[in-house]
């Protein structure tokens, strides 16, 4: 298995961590995404531990918190062996101080996910959204204390905007509190616009990478394809997606350089758009998540081989889509503005 930095720290994390969104199936979002009850969970962590994945994600949202719960008594016995990540900010009750990353929210909601999760520490804590309502020093001096207390060991923070991640680490070098190492982001070969600011952003600043929805909810799953119909047993049709409405066409030019470069490889649909993600600046890590065991099998044959630079090319070409304002416009002169070697 190989390893990575996050971020500027001394953490090393493998490229794959599992994702347990699935496990619990709370409510009709969750559901779409899986039902995962304890007894399929140990297996599938059994099986992660033994492919060398030993990083688990969750958040407090996850099924109203029944995802760390499942996850803490799947991982009794082996906690000590094992990287755990989870998330706060959304909401998570009724009253007016269940959702934000405020110090009063924050703090009730560690202690409450390290309950659930039957641990004394979360290694990799993250921000799940930003919260404009609340100043970033409350929130970061928050986290600061919760590392000092010895409760949180790293922090990261998820689908942030450029200038919140800047605003951020400023923040944090200004007073000398912990700064986030990681950003969990939406990026696929179907979603580009990760590359177009946060990418810059986390190269300028050694803030690594981890990928959620890799296969963009399915649709690089090898499902959908040009001239079939799209099937029902799969996140979108039940409600479980992310982001805008699709481009049908541009997503199956995508599939059909996935599906050549799947018979050069001798690899999988899923698994060649995996390892493309993995060859991208900052990524350190991808969120898999599976149903059941065949799909974590499948999604685990992502590592241990590399695509060609010219297969990289032909899907970075199939993906690629014209950037907005003010991205095309810094593009017209790359010597002010040096461009990823994939975009040349």
């Amino acid at each position: 298995m190989e390893h990575r930095f996050l971020g500027a720290s001394g953490l090393q994390v493998p490229v794959l961590s599992f994702g347990t969104a699935t496990f619990g199936g709370g409510n009709e979002f969750f559901k779409a995404w899986g039902d995962t009850q304890l007894d399929e969970a140990k297996r599938l962590v059994n099986l992660c531990i033994d492919a060398g994945v030993n990083f688990f994600d969750t958040a407090d949202v996850y099924s109203h918190g029944v995802s760390e719960e499942i996850l803490g008594k799947a991982l009794e016995g082996i906690r000590n062996e094992v990287i755990i990540s989870t998330k706060a900010t959304f909401k998570m009750g009724g009253g007016p101080n269940d959702v934000s990353s405020s110090r009063y929210h924050l703090i009730k909601s560690a202690e409450d996910s390290l309950r659930r999760l039957k641990t004394d520490h979360i290694d990799v804590y993250h921000m799940h959204g930003f919260d404009g309502n609340t100043p970033v020093e409350e929130t970061l001096r928050s986290l600061d204390d919760l590392i000092s207390a010895g409760k949180v060991r790293y922090i990261a923070c998820s689908n942030f905007s450029g200038w919140h991640l800047l605003k951020s680490l400023s923040t944090s070098e200004k007073y000398g509190w912990a700064k986030y190492i990681a950003h969990q982001a939406y990026y696929s070969l179907l979603d580009r616009e990760f590359e177009w600011e946060l990418m810059p952003a986390g190269i300028d600043q050694k803030v690594s990478t981890i990928v959620w929805s890799p296969l963009s909810s399915g649709r690089l799953g090898g499902k959908f394809r040009r001239g079939v119909p799209v099937p029902d047993d799969n996140r979108i049709s039940q409600g479980g997606s992310h982001g805008p409405a699709t481009n049908f066409e541009r997503l199956y030019d995508i599939v059909d350089a996935l599906d050549e470069v799947a018979e050069e490889v001798g690899k999988t649909v899923p698994q060649v758009a995996l390892n493309w993600l993995l060859q991208r600046p900052t990524v350190a890590n991808i969120v898999v998540g599976a149903r059941n065991e065949e799909q974590l099998k499948q999604n685990l044959g992502a590592i241990g081989w590399n695509l060609t630079a010219d297969q990289v090319k032909k899907l970075d070409a199939a993906s690629y889509t014209d950037p907005i304002y003010p991205y095309w416009h810094q593009r017209q002169d790359t010597k002010l503005n040096p461009l990823p070697n994939f975009y040349k």
